[in-house]
């Protein structure tokens, strides 16, 4: 197996994918099914299961897409003009057959542009010089120096005849393909094409002998004579360049049957192979050492697939033959052949180069609704390079080991233990990895997230209550996301939590390149293929000899340890807590552009201005006859309740905290909406939109002041819960986060986002600090005095940290100590890992109360 591409062997990107989902799916499987045995929880185990699945995914895709990825930069390159593609496959699947195919296109591409250039040159070069001598013999004739005769007029007329002659050839080069290119055919005597031929050859000057020989010798042929003589003239004046001077050019005309050949021999230095196998492809090496363009065989070899026959170059002996062989009489509907470029082919058998009548065959194009994507559609990108960029790209070893070192402090502090000092240190840890990886580090931003993470933190010994803890531990993870992307904005603080798990996926191609440096040194990868085929053959011989025999069984009872349920769990949270660390560090080293991703980027089209003012005047409306409302309640008091609405002040107390909590939240949502997609063009509107936002933004907070009275009435008449007070501290958030959309209608900037932040990081550690079990006792324990009734089995709910204040309360003493008895959930023998401030003042208040064992609570005990 290729360690670098472990699925290179299949031949089929299909059977390379049912290989790759399928070995994901048995790795989960089983990962989950083992977790799931030992009693690991859900939280823990889903991520760590993915996480170890993605993991083996991206092992088993790799080199999968790396043909696809060299040709995406090829592209790029070539875009830009850099032909020099380097496209290295060895697959035999279709990726490695399309690898193989754009590797050959570039180098055909490279070649026709190396072929663009030498003809630019060669043109230039061959219309200078008669353009020179032209305009020397006219400024002479000007000038007087040179008398207008005879021989100074045809010298210009040659001069002007060779540049007609060479526009010519480039006009017929210009051609797409030959077609619409019509052939007149007659009956032509091959010896008066021949003669014509070495009539107009001679005019050259040269010291050559011109031979044409016919048999039969009234050979007739039918053809286009304008083309065929073209042909000849060109197949003569290509041997008449290169042959030396006294030498001869023989020209033979023969008839077999239904065809004809013409072979044009020179006495020249011959032809190479290469030479041979290019000389009839457009731009090739037709004859630029000879002073021509290299276009006049290209063009004889299109004239000839016109009539349906081949030519050829022979270079095996002294000198060099072409040779034509044309049917004598050419097909009815033609159907000429592209001039020829250089392609890559087999080596022929011999040194000769054929241009056969019919075109290469290629691969079909797809068609519109065959399969293809419709013109004009874009196909969607799945790139994350535009607002993710991988700033650093290097290997990094040392991230990889700070991120397994934290995960084996969580696996031996944390497993089988209360939360406590050790997931404190195992926080500080990643927390302290995070803050050195991250370029931003000293930023102002960092430390003020830092200021706001250190009592987070510190919840985890300052409070027994496991629900706070996670909350604080959450807002620590958001305020480190948002100081390692730099966000500013409310949805680039969104984007930047979403982008820490989104982390393990961007960034498995560092965590690849990471392993593989490491594993360059084949000392390691050795150590860690001989230790694991050395343990499976371990565990499956030494089972089977072990389960044969008693002795040997027992000796290995006595040798093996016992892989317990706590072991599993070590592994899952050495995988859980290491795979968020590494996903936090990359998201630290290379933090995406999350400001970038606005909401009105999402599209382009913006809300008339009546049809957002219609709907939020229309909700301003209704929250104005809720207030009125309200109002009239307040200054009706009891009986005007009874009387209208038939409950009790208290009861109407008690209905619609909820609702009012969730109409806050999307007034927020409205006015977001309002504000992000609502047209404004005129500064009419603009103030309007400003003044319905402000309007409402006020109404909202005497909502939230009528709720948060709504929750004190019922609170004072039913008694206090947690779970009442985190809604109450939920809703003065709520309200706190309006009122700086307020501010912020008129005082702008980029500052709402992260006084929304601070203010929620504040608020989470007043919860998780300010001790609500200690408070909701105490208040309940107040209303008792006063009301002589009390709930003692949810006051014994409220955990350790409301110990200290039932402690210090006027309860009786035997419902105090049985309070205080069931208050506790922890173990005895507790581990110094799970230290925590709360529950050892707990402990130590509970040490000096009697054994209670026996006593009964109720959920409303009377004094």
């Amino acid at each position: 197996m290729n360690r670098a591409a472990p699925l290179l062997a299949l031949s089929s990107i299909r059977t390379r994918l049912a290989v790759l989902v399928g070995a994901s799916v048995l790795v989960a499987a089983v990962v989950g099914t083992v977790g799931t045995d030992a009693g690991v929880p859900l939280w823990l185990g889903l991520p760590a299961t993915i996480g170890v699945a993605l993991v083996v995914t991206r092992w088993l895709a790799s080199g999968m897409t790396t043909p696809l990825l060299q040709m995406t930069a090829a592209a790029r390159r070539m875009a830009k003009g850099d032909y020099d593609a380097a496209i290295t496959t060895t697959g035999q699947d279709e990726v490695g057959e399309l690898a193989r195919a754009f590797a050959t296109m570039a180098d055909e591409l490279r070649e026709a542009e190396e072929h663009r250039r030498r003809l630019v040159a060669t043109v230039a070069h061959e219309l200078r010089t008669p353009l020179s001598a032209q305009q020397a013999l006219l400024e002479n004739l000007v000038d007087g120096v040179t008398a207008p005769d005879d021989a100074s007029l045809g010298a210009a007329l040659a001069q002007s005849e060779r540049l007609g002659g060479l526009v010519t050839d480039l006009l017929d080069l210009s051609r797409p393909d030959g077609r619409g290119i019509p052939l007149s055919p007659s009956r032509i005597r091959v010896r008066e094409l021949l003669d014509a031929a070495i009539d107009e050859a001679s005019l050259q000057g040269r010291e050559i002998s011109l031979v044409a020989e016919v048999e039969p010798a009234d050979l007739t042929v039918t053809g286009d004579r304008a083309r065929l003589a073209q042909v000849t003239a060109n197949l003569l004046d290509n041997a008449v360049r290169h042959s030396p001077a006294g030498g001869t050019v023989t020209l033979t005309a023969r008839t077999d049957e239904d065809r004809w050949t013409l072979t044009v021999a020179d006495e020249g230095p011959g032809l190479s192979p290469e030479r041979a196998e290019r000389l009839f492809h457009r731009f090739g090496p037709g004859g630029d050492e000879g002073g021509g363009t290299g276009l006049g065989l290209a063009i004889a070899a299109w004239v000839v697939s016109m009539h349906g026959g081949s030519i050829r170059a022979f270079g095996d002996g002294p000198g060099a033959r072409l040779q034509v062989t044309l049917p004598t009489s050419p097909p009815d509907s033609p159907s000429p052949a592209p001039l020829a470029t250089h392609r890559p082919a087999p080596t022929p058998t011999t040194q000769e180069s054929v241009m056969s009548a019919h075109p290469v065959p290629t691969t079909p194009a797809l068609r519109d609704g065959a399969g293809a994507p419709p013109q004009g559609a874009r196909p969607p990108s799945l790139s994350w390079s535009r607002w993710w960029p991988e700033r650093d790209s290097a290997p990094q070893p040392r991230l990889v080991l700070a991120a397994l070192a934290v995960g084996v402090l969580a696996a031996v502090l944390l497993p089988d233990n209360d939360l406590g000092i050790g997931l404190l240190l195992v926080l500080t840890a990643g927390g302290a990895a995070l803050w050195l990886a991250s370029p931003r580090r000293s930023a102002r931003w960092s430390w003020v997230t830092a200021a706001l993470a250190l009592p987070l933190g510190l919840t985890t010994i300052l409070t027994a209550h496991p629900g706070y803890t996670f909350l604080a531990v959450l807002m620590a993870g958001i305020l480190a996301a948002t100081a390692c992307t730099d966000s500013r904005r409310v949805g680039g603080m969104a984007a930047a939590v979403a982008a820490w798990p989104a982390s393990a996926l961007r960034g498995l191609p560092l965590l690849d390149r990471t392993v593989r440096m490491l594993g360059q040194h084949g000392r390691t990868w050795s150590a860690l293929r001989t230790t694991a085929v050395s343990l499976v053959l371990l565990l499956v011989f030494g089972g089977l000899l072990a389960s044969a025999d008693a002795v040997l069984g027992s000796w290995a009872s006595a040798l093996v340890p016992d892989i317990s349920d706590v072991f599993v769990l070590r592994v899952f949270t050495l995988v859980f807590f290491a795979g968020v660390t590494l996903a936090g560090l990359y998201l630290a080293i290379n933090p995406p552009q999350v400001d970038e991703l606005r909401a009105d980027c999402l599209t382009e089209r913006r809300i008339p201005v009546r049809e957002w003012q219609v709907p939020l005047g229309v909700v301003i409306a209704v929250f104005v006859v809720f207030i009125v409302a309200q109002a009239a309640a307040t200054i009706g008091g009891h009986d005007y309740v009874m009387r209208t609405a038939g409950v009790t002040y208290a009861e109407y107390a008690r209905q619609g905290f909820g609702q009012l909590t969730l109409a806050t939240a999307l007034v927020l949502l409205l006015i977001a909406g309002v504000r992000t997609w609502g047209r404004a063009d005129t500064d009419r509107a603009r103030r309007v939109m400003t003044t319905m936002n402000a309007l409402l933004c006020v109404l909202t907070l005497l909502v939230v002041a009528s709720a948060l009275r709504r929750m004190a009435l019922y609170q004072e008449a039913f008694g206090y819960t947690a779970l009442r007070v985190n809604v109450d501290v939920f809703e003065i958030w709520l309200g706190i986060v309006v009122l700086a959309v307020l501010v912020s209608l008129f005082v702008r900037g980029q500052w709402l986002g992260r006084a929304v932040l601070v203010s929620a990081a504040l608020l989470v550690a007043g919860l998780s600090l300010g001790n609500v079990g200690g408070f909701v006792a105490e208040r309940n324990i107040a209303l008792y005095e006063e009301t002589g009734e009390i709930d003692s089995f949810y006051l014994s709910q409220l955990g350790d940290d409301a110990v200290p204040a039932i402690h210090e309360s006027d309860l009786p003493a035997d419902l105090k100590a049985c309070v205080i008895a069931r208050s506790t959930t922890s173990d005895e023998g507790s581990a110094w890992p799970e230290w925590n401030l709360a529950r050892s003042r707990a402990d130590e208040i509970r040490a000096g109360y009697p054994d209670t064992v026996g006593c009964a609570l109720s959920s409303r005990d009377r004094r």
